[in-house]
């Protein structure tokens, strides 16, 4: 799978194009997603069922050739199954509440289309101190700063992509990372905050419930 996110014009027909675009190069289109529209341009994200190990650089020429089409990004992207992901997310948060935050961290790199994800805790000196890592995190160096404490994305000076969002009134920070690939968009930091958000809202309502 791969997620492939394209500037085009905002006019009709440009959409229709580039997914034709796509089929032709042999890309089967799973998914779309409008990201942003402004002055005339939109930001979208496809996700396409690829083969493994193939070059996309037919893709990349063909979608090079639309008239107005600019390439933001194309990496790898392992998508969750289901048609509601991130409800599903939720649902097995709620199953095991004794692990709901490390369930969180393993899934968001799915829903994201992330490399890894963590949960961090913050010390007085401004360091945070690894406590969950999901599959995927094999570097072993220090994670970046989480201050300013709220959900936000930045780039690291290694050319890594970050996305955070405080839980826990703060005692814990959930780090989102990816590389090879483009920052982390306004609406997935917004989608992360929601995820936080609704797994804490179960989690709350669990300990209410079992005290």
């Amino acid at each position: 799978m791969l997620r492939i996110r394209v500037r085009l014009p905002d006019r009709p027909g440009s959409l229709g194009q580039v997914a034709r675009t796509l089929g032709a190069g042999g890309a089967d289109v799973v998914q779309m997603c409008v990201l942003e529209r402004d002055n005339g341009r939109a930001l979208d994200d496809f996700v396409v069922a690829w083969p493994a190990g193939a070059g996309i650089e037919r893709l990349q020429d063909g979608l090079g050739s639309v008239p107005g089409v600019e390439i933001v990004g194309v990496w790898p992207t392992v998508e969750p199954a289901g048609v509601h992901p991130d409800a599903a997310v939720i649902g097995q948060v709620a199953a095991v509440p004794d692990r709901g935050p490390q369930i969180l961290a393993d899934a968001v790199p799915g829903v994201l289309s992330a490399d890894w994800a963590c949960l961090a805790e913050p010390t007085a000196d401004g360091e945070a101190v690894l406590a969950h890592a999901s599959l995927g995190r094999t570097a072993q160096g220090g994670l970046p700063p989480l201050d300013p404490l709220r959900p936000r994305a930045f780039t690291a000076p290694d050319g890594v992509e970050y996305a955070i969002c405080p839980l826990a009134g703060g005692r814990v920070v959930l780090v989102v990372a990816r590389t090879m690939a483009p920052p982390f968009h306004r609406t997935e930091v917004y989608r992360l905050e929601q995820l936080v958000s609704a797994a804490e809202a179960v989690l709350t309502t669990g300990l209410v419930q079992t005290s």
